[in-house]
């Protein structure tokens, strides 16, 4: 988690060291800021939060998934068998609750679908910075930060999009599923 702060607080200051010597007036510079950068610093935090327990849960059902087979086949003297079995109950519930887990939260889906997105901000922020790609043709950045500015738009509206057809409903479906099996 340090770590992941040092890189965040990194990423924060010399984007804005950037930022600020770019030939833009104040209201493009604050836009910089808190609309592009912060969402950079907030997507980079979110995929590193779903990242991290999406591989903790996976390597469980994997471990697991390989340990369970394993002690089931194994032949044992009459008065371990009973440990082992005990202990191969328990390895199965903790990899059926992770997967279930995992299955619920969607860790791995968030995790893709924010580091995309926070790919494609840091790629249109880097064309920008260098007047590459669409904005090869404009000759300073206060010209390209129209065009700039749509295309960050364009992105963050696509990822709310996103999130709410795919995740977040796929979620909702989930829970719906969980409740409508309670009274059952």
């Amino acid at each position: 988690m340090a770590k992941k702060s040092r890189y965040l607080d990194w990423m924060k200051s010399e984007m804005t060291t950037i930022i600020e010597k770019l030939d833009l007036d104040e209201s493009q510079n604050r836009f910089m800021r808190s609309r592009w950068l912060d969402q950079v610093l907030w997507m980079e935090g979110k995929a590193a939060k779903s990242q991290r327990p999406y591989y903790a849960l996976r390597l469980i059902v994997i471990i697991g998934g390989i340990i369970v087979p394993a002690l089931v086949s194994l032949q044992f003297d009459p008065s371990i068998q009973i440990i082992i079995r005990w202990i191969t109950f328990g390895l199965s519930l903790c990899v059926a609750i992770s997967a279930a887990v995992e299955g619920f939260f969607n860790y791995g889906k968030r995790w893709q679908h924010y580091r995309s997105t926070v790919e494609l901000l840091k790629s249109e922020g880097w064309q920008f910075f260098q007047m590459s790609g669409n904005y090869r043709n404009y000759d300073s950045h206060s010209k390209a930060y129209p065009e700039f500015a749509e295309r960050v738009e364009n992105i963050l509206r696509q990822d709310v999009q996103v999130y709410i057809r795919d995740i977040a409903k796929e979620k909702e479906d989930k829970s719906k599923g969980v409740q409508g099996t309670v009274g059952i």
